[in-house]
């Protein structure tokens, strides 16, 4: 392996409506990935429940909690970094739970934690999705590291904002994340495309682990296919339709490499973007 190297495994699973099974199979996947000795584990989004809004709510933990707790030993116990997809967490300050993601370092200590920002409001095929229902949205656009690499954090319904995404690029990410949960109407159509617009316009790896199969309340596809995208914009690892795990290694070099022959980040006018101008127009 190539010393400028970011080694990344992704996990796909299926996810049920019962914790306890949810969280035995993620941590049985993770102990799989953990035999290719990579340098970070990423779940899925909602790796821990499915289900219907009032399951959401009784299920909850804190951060402190019974499942982020047992990752932070996994985590220790492996010596390698967890990024723990995403889970419905219990907000001392809220009504609502913030479907957040928590990076655990290879101390079990947790480094950093995302809050979900775009909460899932849309109208899929004949079903209607209203996540702010369930979860507040979080406001703080996150770069952790990774074995010294820049690595910036979001979640599924993220993908579809850009601008969120050069933020992310622009605090220096060369990968980020995108833990998942996409519908198999909109997934079939937009998960390939988005995820490799995003790395195509930010010239960065762009690593997605999804869930896949249905799931509950009401029998919902996922779509699964989850994929690394490398900063040209080709797809370097998909997963077929199952539980699975996928493992690459990301060349940081290549960042490097497609940043100088397309210097596109460089050439940016942020004068002429005059955003308050613009929202000013559509009002």
């Amino acid at each position: 392996m190539k010393p400028n190297t970011l080694k990344v495994s992704m996990v796909q699973m299926q996810v049920t409506d019962q914790v306890e099974v949810n969280v035995a199979k993620a941590i049985e996947l993770i102990r799989e990935a953990a035999k290719s000795d990579p340098d970070v584990i990423v779940l899925p989004e909602n790796f821990h429940l499915m289900g219907t809004k009032e399951q959401f709510f009784e299920k909850a933990e804190t951060i402190d909690g019974p499942t982020i707790t047992r990752l932070r030993e996994l985590a220790r116990e492996i010596g390698t970094y967890i990024v723990a997809g995403t889970m419905k967490l219990r907000d001392p300050g809220s009504e609502k739970l913030r479907n957040t993601c928590c990076v655990l370092d290879p101390d079990g200590e947790i480094q950093d934690v995302y809050d979900k920002i775009h909460t899932f409001n849309a109208q899929v095929g004949d079903r209607q999705f209203s996540g702010s229902q369930v979860e507040a949205a979080g406001n703080d656009i996150v770069v952790t590291k990774i074995k010294g690499v820049s690595v910036g954090l979001s979640v599924c319904f993220d993908i579809r904002f850009p601008e969120m995404f050069r933020i992310l690029a622009l605090k220096g990410a060369k990968v980020i994340l995108v833990p998942a949960i996409f519908m198999l109407h909109t997934g079939k159509d937009h998960w390939e495309v988005l995820l490799r617009a995003r790395a195509i316009e930010n010239q960065l790896y762009m690593v997605a682990p999804a869930t896949h199969g249905k799931f509950p309340p009401n029998g919902d596809w996922s779509y699964g296919r989850s994929m690394a995208v490398d900063p040209w914009g080709i797809v370097i690892a998909q997963s077929s339709d199952r539980d699975d795990v996928i493992t690459v290694d990301l060349d940081l070099d290549l960042v490097e490499e497609v940043r100088r022959k397309v210097p596109s980040l460089s050439q940016r006018r942020p004068e002429v973007y005059d955003w308050q101008q613009a929202h000013k127009q559509e009002e």
